[in-house]
């Protein structure tokens, strides 16, 4: 079968997403992004640190259902089984966040404690295997750990953010670290007890799409990229 081709403003796209991840500390020589293209297939980073992505970088294009290509990241099954399980995701990201790794090498995920954590109610699931993700069944298995929420945290390695589109993915990836510095911070002062957790209700109220929220994190943390030309 042949796959879509991506587009010059997808491949733009992509480089901006991982560039801005690494920017706000989000990865580090360990990451990577993707968009879905269409059914069939996505479009990765290329593999390497994310802060080290130039311009004249291009992503690969991936089956969704098939072989990784040549030269593609293990872990990048992961993205392959959750954009072959809902296709309602048209953006990934796995990152490696300092605070979400801090609370997951206790077995701890946040829990939605402030506007930020509402897009994660009721609470954050966690893949509790600290080996990394290199076979089919590991990729299946967060996945399935994952199953409709918007992250999945995996225990001392970081995490994985679904979201409709890449921009919104590259959003909730800031929100879900902030959650994160929340919770670690209220469990320090002694603080963390269930009264502070949202309500369903009151964290689907909160969790708001209007008002450019996503638009706006997403110019925040793309500005000053050398390939940013405005809103994306």
């Amino acid at each position: 079968m042949a796959f879509t081709a991506a587009s010059a403003e997808q491949q733009r796209l992509l480089r901006i997403a991982a560039r801005s991840l690494a920017r706000a500390n989000l990865v580090h020589a360990y990451g990577h992004c993707s968009l879905r293209l269409d059914a069939h297939a996505f479009l990765v980073c290329t593999a390497k640190p994310m802060g080290l992505i130039t311009p004249a970088d291009q992503g690969t294009v991936v089956p969704v259902h098939g072989d990784l290509p040549d030269g593609v990241l293990g872990e990048v099954r992961i993205h392959q089984q959750i954009y072959r399980s809902r296709p309602e995701v048209g953006g990934v990201v796995r990152s490696m966040p300092r605070d979400v790794m801090t609370l997951s090498a206790a077995g701890i995920t946040p829990a939605p404690r402030h506007g930020m954590g509402s897009y994660f109610s009721p609470g954050v699931p966690l893949w509790d295997d600290v080996q990394l993700v290199r076979s089919e069944a590991q990729a299946v298995g967060v996945t399935q750990a994952m199953a409709n929420a918007a992250a999945v945290v995996m225990r001392g390695n970081g995490a994985v953010v679904a979201a409709e589109d890449l921009q919104t993915a590259v959003g909730l990836t800031w929100y879900l670290e902030d959650a994160a510095r929340i919770e670690l911070q209220l469990r320090s002062a002694g603080l963390a007890d269930a009264q502070g957790v949202l309500t369903a209700g009151q964290a689907q109220q909160r969790a708001t799409r209007s008002g450019r929220i996503f638009e706006r994190m997403w110019e925040y943390l793309g500005a000053g990229d050398p390939e940013w030309v405005g809103a994306v």
